[in-house]
């Protein structure tokens, strides 16, 4: 496909030059041998228009023409028209049309901005050149002069709605390499703007007009040039228009633009990293180039397509102010006190000012200056300003990035640049999740997530650490993409790091702290049995502090929802709060202050208020079910439970659906005679009928009654809620539990809701902990999700005799990890030995699916 497999232009411009004399070809044969002669009045032009008359064509890409006559066209060229167009269908290209007068042309035009800017690339391939010369002069004439700023404000608009669409951000993982942030269509907008402002013809040509420098200009041809390359590889591989650059053909174009492994990072993280980088370019290009154009077109004292800031007339330290923007006196500026390239940003973010774009564009040439300025106090104390601002740190903290300040200041924040990381977890590169957590705590701290995180909006007022805090959320992922465990080499960078930025010896070491364990409450709450007293004991024994865990708390949250969107949701809160009130328990009383039974004595109190029964009946409610049952289920639940059982008496099956919208699921009760394998049953069934199981619960009351929990979703993450839904998923549990049917071959003719997935290499493991519980043996599975998986774990569960107590189910992206707490038959641990080996071999191989 390319000689060179980076050069995309000339790619672009074979394809259009094959089309090209494929069309020429074409209409001398249609009109000078299909079709008798005709008059002048049959004159007709064929233009090419679009990204082909710019001459740039993908493998797939749409071939766009268009026709133009002087007047109405005559009979004759509507049927040169008609004949050209059926044999380019017949050849199977995808053709992009239009047929006008040279008035309709310019009444189209007039009117729509798209028709505009298709013509503004018009180019002749074939027919009457005076006639596309004539239009040439009209278009200019009559719709070009005069309309040039509403050109631009349109252009920026339909630029800022794409961008929206495409979900903002640059630094999506699976980017849209044409119409998303920093792609192929944010470049064409400048051409696009230079050629209908400045008349040039060749995107070279906005050097001449001072648009950008010599240097700039070969870095928006570099981009262009890449770019392209990536989309034509994109297109010859999935042999279609496609532009979204998905994980499962990532590691392909990788592999043809020649990226190579090396230690610690695979080929297609630095080819995507290198992807970011030329995005990042191309927002750095947009913000120069607008720049200019704000100098030429804006009205006096405002900025063109910018909010309207409070107006200063003086300056600030030694910075000039123009339009309420930051800039410079004079070139040297940076020069002469490099510290005031972390100045610039504190300035901007202490009075909410934006920085002039040729500002920015001499801080990144001159971000090297601040290389022997790393240690110097003042320029670490801006810093720490900037980065715990009680402003908006996140944008500052982006501008900053942008220009490439942060990544000199900060070295190790430069390895994680543009950074990815090839999972279908993570939405975006590190370095935008991390400034992103950063913006999150922030409005945290503000107060302008009450609603979604109450208690971290509560706790988060506690916290004495608060620098420590901000330090950790920036580099908790600092250490990404070295190879090894990056908690621990972050922390050894936090050890080093903390002091420079001025941390006392105390933040520091809490830092380091944060970021060594930034994962470790979320795998306690999402892997492990907050029911199992030792899981809590565990957990504060490294934590040591209500400090540490207000800290641990409020670091995970902005951590988990800065992942991107619909990571975070209600169970996910719930979990964290029920292991944050537990551990706090622990921590401020001692685990012998308040003892099992009292915990369980005061459930029951409340339980009996709420239900209003008689004495007897709630006696022997109490009596029915184990201690173990007490302790593990929440009040609502336990309502929701009681109700249930009492409802069901004497029934050989009794299933009910909960909605719990504050956990964002549903709950599923199952109340049947216990059996081996009913576990196994009960979660092939929920499959089958749709749902993802996240969590489960499993008692057996006192006179041999099976009474599951299990918290269902929907595949999007929502509640299990809609009635044909539990119609359905209620005749599924009937039917597995009656053994109508071959639940195994069911579970694997559900398709595959996430193919992607298919491009991630996950070996199976199964890792087992008899420490981890004093009651239970813990067994934690990491597989490739998929719809079976549960159903097949449980099934290798039943296979090897053993009993399932709970079951707790998180997912990360293309990764599922599932945690089960297990006894033998008699209730004991299951003994080291031969019998632990075998259950290990049994669940690797339904984790792969054998």
């Amino acid at each position: 496909l390319l000689d060179h497999p980076a050069r995309g232009l000339e790619a672009a411009a074979a394809g259009a030059y094959l089309i090209d004399g494929l069309l020429r070809a074409l209409a001398e044969f249609v009109d000078g041998r299909l079709h008798t002669p005709g008059t002048g009045g049959d004159r007709l032009a064929l233009l090419a228009v679009g990204g082909y008359g710019r001459a740039e064509m993908a493998p797939q890409s749409d071939v766009d023409i268009g026709f133009v006559t002087r007047g109405a066209p005559s009979l004759r060229a509507q049927q040169v028209i008609e004949s050209i167009l059926y044999t380019l269908w017949d050849l199977g290209l995808k053709v992009g049309h239009s047929s006008r007068s040279l008035d309709e042309m310019v009444r189209q035009a007039k009117a729509d901005v798209t028709a505009r800017t298709a013509l503004l690339e018009a180019r002749f391939v074939w027919g009457d050149a005076a006639l596309y010369e004539e239009a040439g002069r009209r278009f200019k004439a009559e719709i070009q002069r005069g309309s040039e700023r509403a050109f631009i404000a349109a252009k920026l608009a339909e630029r800022d709605e794409r961008h929206r669409k495409m979900g903002d951000s640059r630094y999506v993982v699976e980017p849209n390499v044409k119409e998303g942030k920093g792609g192929l269509r944010d470049l064409h907008a400048l051409f696009w703007i230079g050629k209908y402002v400045f008349d040039v013809t060749r995107a070279a040509e906005l050097v001449d007009k001072d648009l950008f420098t010599p240097a700039e200009y070969r870095l928006f041809h570099r981009a262009d040039d890449w770019l392209w390359a990536v989309r034509c590889h994109l297109h010859a591989i999935t042999g279609r228009a496609e532009d979204r650059l998905t994980f499962d053909v990532q590691r392909e174009i990788a592999a043809r633009m020649r990226f190579s492994d090396r230690p610690g990072k695979p080929a297609v993280e630095r080819f995507m990293q290198y992807y970011f980088l030329q995005a990042k370019t191309v927002g750095t290009l947009t913000g120069v180039f607008l720049a200019h154009l704000d100098e030429r077109f804006a009205p006096i004292g405002r900025a063109f397509g910018l909010a309207m800031l409070r107006r200063r007339k003086r300056g600030l330290n030694g910075f000039g102010i123009d339009r309420d923007r930051l800039a410079l006196p004079r070139d040297g500026f940076f020069a002469e006190d490099p510290v005031r390239l972390i100045e610039l940003f504190q300035l901007a973010d202490v009075h909410g000012l934006e920085i002039h774009p040729l500002t920015v564009r001499a801080a990144a040439r001159d971000a090297k200056l601040i290389d022997d300025h790393r240690a110097d106090p003042r320029a670490n104390a801006l810093f720490l300003d900037v980065l715990t601002s009680r402003h908006d740190p996140e944008l500052v903290l982006r501008w900053m990035n942008e220009a490439g300040v942060l990544g000199r200041f900060v070295p190790d924040f430069g390895r994680i640049v543009a950074l990815m990381q090839f999972d279908m977890y993570h939405h975006y590169t590190v370095d935008e999740h991390t400034i992103r957590a950063i913006g999150l705590l922030s409005r945290l701290e503000r107060g302008a997530m009450t609603e979604e995180h109450p208690l971290a909006s509560a706790v988060i007022e506690q916290i004495a650490s608060r620098r420590a805090l901000y330090v950790a959320v920036l580099l908790h992922d600092i250490a990404k993409g070295r190879g090894g465990d990056h908690s621990v080499l972050g922390a050894e960078v936090a050890c080093r790091l903390g002091p420079r930025l001025g941390l006392t010896a105390a933040e520091a070491e809490t830092a380091a702290w944060l970021v060594r364990h930034h994962l470790l409450m979320s795998a306690t709450a999402f892997k492990r049995d907050l029911s199992d007293f030792k899981t809590i004991l565990d957990f504060t024994r490294q934590v040591q502090s209500t400090e540490r865990l207000r800290l641990l708390l409020v670091l995970t949250i902005v951590d988990i929802q800065a992942v991107g969107p619909g990571t975070w949701n209600g169970w996910k809160r719930q979990l964290l709060d029920t292991l944050f009130a537990a551990a706090e328990e622990v921590l401020r009383l001692g685990h012998q202050q308040r003892g099992r039974d009292e915990r369980i004595a005061a459930k029951q109190a409340r339980l009996r208020e709420a239900l209003g029964w008689e004495e007897a009946a709630f006696k022997a409610h109490v009596r029915r079910l184990p201690a173990s049952y007490w302790v593990a289920e929440t009040d609502d639940v336990l309502l929701g439970n009681a109700r249930f059982l009492a409802a069901a008496a004497n029934r050989p099956l009794a299933i009910d659906a909960q909605v719990y919208p504050d956990r964002g699921a549903t709950l599923v009760t199952i109340a049947a005679a216990d059996h081996p394998g009913l576990f196994y049953r009960i979660a092939g069934a929920i499959h089958v009928a749709g749902g993802n199981i996240i969590d489960a619960r499993i008692h057996t009351t006192r006179d041999g009654v099976a009474l599951d929990n299990f918290l269902v979703q929907d595949p999007l993450g929502r509640p299990f809620d809609d009635a044909g839904q539990l119609a359905r998923l209620t005749r599924a549990i009937e039917d597995a539990l009656a053994n109508r049917g071959r639940l195994d071959e069911r579970l694997r003719a559900r398709p595959l809701p996430r193919p992607r997935a298919d491009a991630f290499d996950i070996q199976p493991n199964a890792l087992i902990d008899n420490r981890a519980s004093n009651r239970f043996t813990v067994v934690e599975v990491n597989a490739r999700d998929r719809p079976a998986l549960l159903g097949q774990l449980a099934n290798a569960l039943f296979q090897s005799k053993v009993t399932v107590h709970s079951a707790h189910i998180a997912t990360y992206g293309e990764r599922a990890v599932d945690t089960f707490y297990l006894t033998d038959l008699t209730g004991d641990k299951i003994a080291e030995g031969p019998r632990l080996a075998a259950l290990e071999t049994r669940l690797i191989a339904a984790a792969a699916g054998r």
